[in-house]
């Protein structure tokens, strides 16, 4: 007589393919597996899949059924192993393209050579180079070196020579644009431009408060 109750555990036992059907459904592929008599596992093997559906219903519309009933099947076989030779309505999955592995996706591997201005920006800057010599290119250019200069103040607020904006315009398009200092905006115009922008915002929630009764002590 034993003394202590034995339990089974799941950890215990052996890794089921689809946990989601649960270990039921796998022991009755695998007993299906094992009949011989064609006829009868067919039947057998027709029944697991409405208990599956039960079990993982069609949750979206009717148009979606086909699939689902697809769907079905290829878990059955995927239970089963690729083992089970039945009769399906639907094309049995191949074992080597579901073992196999998904191919990896490339990681952008593009350096970005100043982080403060982005991705975005050195893409303008590049399409920038790209064009024909003109009008449009240097108001461009223009517009590309004041985004430079407000961008650098917005991660430095204190201040930032229009040297510095005018190098790092020939870095990033490998010398192939410059600009002078007298297109470029003038810095405390710029830090005045984001200060306004926080009285603005402050503002916005300033009407919230103002209607509240103040508490003088008693009510």
């Amino acid at each position: 007589m034993r003394s202590t109750l034995e339990l089974g555990y799941n950890t215990d036992m052996e890794k089921i393919a689809i946990p989601e059907y649960g270990r039921n459904i796998h022991k009755m592929v695998e007993h299906a597996i094992k009949i011989q008599d064609k006829d009868e596992r067919q039947k057998c093997v027709n029944v697991i899949v409405k208990v599956m559906d039960l079990i993982n219903p069609n949750t979206k519309s009717a148009s979606n059924s086909e699939e689902h009933a697809q769907k079905l099947w290829a878990h059955l076989h995927i239970i089963a192993d690729f083992e089970l030779e039945v009769e399906s309505p639907y094309k049995k999955p191949e074992k080597e393209l579901y073992q196999s592995r998904p191919e990896e996706v490339p990681y952008p591997s593009n350096a970005i050579k100043f982080k403060h201005y982005g991705k975005i920006m050195e893409d303008m800057v590049k399409a920038a180079t790209e064009l024909k010599e003109g009008d449009d290119k240097e108001k461009l250019v223009k517009h590309i070196a004041n985004l430079l200069k407000t961008s650098y103040l917005q991660w430095n607020r204190d201040s930032v020579s229009d040297g510095l904006i005018i190098k790092q315009l020939e870095d990033l398009s490998g010398g192939k644009l410059t600009i002078t200092a007298d297109k470029l905006r003038d810095t405390n115009d710029i830090v005045k431009t984001f200060n306004k922008k926080k009285k603005t915002n402050n503002s916005k929630n300033y009407p919230k408060n103002k209607n509240r009764r103040k508490y003088n002590g008693s009510f």
